[in-house]
């Protein structure tokens, strides 16, 4: 029987979390059939079905650092690398996007020029026009990010298909992976709550927060990302 799972690396800021609730929930609000996919907690210690038993899956956002190699991110990398291998559709958000940057080989560690946050512009690139994930967006869209780390080099044979000034890597796709920097989780609020939350951490790092908080806006374009990751498992089991 195969199953959609949703890897949960991680929670977001305790006080966000009960305001809000956590990960798993906001990228369950934006699929469209969220009962189907189960949680299962890796830093928890939960234990991951074998790859082929799975039709899908969705890699959570983390606080933690890709590069510290806790002992469950390091047994979830072999994970991704036989689901990889096995043809399973994964989607990673995040931190989840650079474990699976990581897993299949690429390098991940601190962005050089510090934290990205708040909504940014992300550009759609060339190789993204036929994707049946980001084909759809428009050559500009707006996203929420908030990370620390970077895909500072792809895997091998992996494809850039969305970057900005700051950040290269926004999205890739390696055969059944794609990786996004951003958030198509985060609405607003949670943007919001992020930026407040952070305010010293970020002020720390050179970062305004009062002007990142008034450039907040919708991104709806971003969203959708989700949507369309559930609807290409519909298509791939007919």
């Amino acid at each position: 029987m195969s199953e959609k799972l949703i890897i949960k690396t991680g929670s977001t800021l305790p006080t966000l979390a009960e305001e809000q609730g956590d990960f798993e929930d906001w990228i369950r609000r934006e699929l469209p059939d969220a009962a189907d996919w189960r949680v299962v907690n890796v830093v928890a210690g939960e234990a991951l079905p074998p790859p082929q038993h799975c039709a899908g899956v969705v890699i959570t956002g983390s606080p933690a650092m890709v590069s510290e190699r806790a002992a469950w991110s390091e047994t979830t990398a072999a994970w991704l690398r036989a689901a990889h291998a096995a043809r399973v559709p994964l989607l990673g958000i995040c931190y989840g996007h650079q474990l699976l940057a990581d897993a299949l080989g690429g390098e991940v560690g601190y962005h050089p020029h510090g934290p990205e946050a708040g909504a940014v512009e992300v550009e759609r690139l060339a190789a993204a026009e036929a994707d049946p994930l980001l084909g759809a967006l428009p050559a500009r869209f707006s996203a929420n990010v908030i990370h620390w780390q970077t895909v500072l080099r792809l895997p091998p044979g992996a494809v850039a298909l969305a970057g900005n000034a700051f950040e290269p890597h926004q999205a890739f796709r390696l055969g059944s992976a794609w990786g996004v920097q951003f958030h198509p989780e985060f609405d607003q609020r949670a943007m919001r709550r992020y930026l407040e939350l952070l305010h010293d951490r970020l002020c720390a790092a050179g970062r305004d927060p009062q002007a990142l908080l008034a450039q907040v806006r919708p991104t709806p374009e971003a969203a959708g990302l989700l949507a369309r990751f559930a609807a290409s498992l519909v298509a791939a089991a007919a």
